[in-house]
């Protein structure tokens, strides 16, 4: 490795990605849920708006997280005189930007299970006495463990790759916004290959594992499923 490698943008990139992945558990979860089961007209809607993140490019959804959380705009100014709160070119708005950004990842395979789950397990469980809640954290969520674990990594090896989006919302401001794909954008237009070289490498070497661990224990799962 170069001698120059500065690890804080591997080390930020992981934090971000870990940080993304913890809150889009909680609140990707609960959501996939409602939209695999409800039947409520906003329900296209929502389904829309969830998935806008796999169409639009992250630039865009950058530019307007950037005007909207702008001090210089209404929810930017409250949130920065409510609750002393800037998320414009600060690492919490980073893990805005992310969640909203992966999203999908962690929704969509979580619905997609949920909703091919047999309809009798769910009225079993509320027979005996189970309430919703419970019947999605004890009975459901196991049921659909592959699913769920594929939301996960994806989701984190999502976050591991943004480049447009976090160089909007977050600039590119050393130990506090600058995470590996900027870093790598940046020697490349110093021409200090060497040092892009080993960034991409370790990310590659990274999405690899990642993607590999993914196949490998839905395979274990298929076959203790056997």
């Amino acid at each position: 490795m170069p001698d120059s490698l500065d690890l804080a943008p591997l080390w930020l990139t992981a934090r971000l990605a870990a940080v993304t992945t913890l809150l889009l558990l909680f609140l990707g979860v609960p959501l996939a849920a409602w939209i695999a089961h409800s039947r409520s007209r906003l329900k296209p809607l929502v389904q829309t708006l969830v998935s806008m993140p796999l169409v639009l490019p992250p630039s865009v959804l950058g530019f307007y997280l950037l005007l909207t959380l702008s001090p210089q705009n209404a929810l930017g100014r409250w949130l920065e005189q409510a609750f002393d709160l800037r998320l414009v070119f600060t690492f919490e708005g980073l893990v805005v930007g992310s969640v909203l950004y992966s999203l999908p990842f962690m929704v969509q395979p979580v619905q997609a299970a949920l909703a091919n789950l047999p309809a009798s397990l769910r009225e079993a469980a509320w027979t005996l006495g189970k309430s919703r809640w419970q019947t999605l954290w004890q009975v459901e969520l196991p049921t659909i463990r592959p699913a769920l674990l594929a939301g996960t990594v994806m989701a984190f090896a999502h976050t591991v790759g943004e480049f447009g989006l976090v160089l909007m919302i977050g600039g590119n401001i050393p130990d506090e916004t600058r995470v590996a794909s900027i870093a790598i954008y940046n020697e490349v237009e110093v021409h200090d290959y060497p040092v892009a070289h080993a960034y991409s490498l370790i990310l590659f070497v990274f999405s690899f594992a990642v993607v590999f661990l993914l196949h490998w224990l839905n395979r274990r799962d298929g076959k203790d499923a056997a």
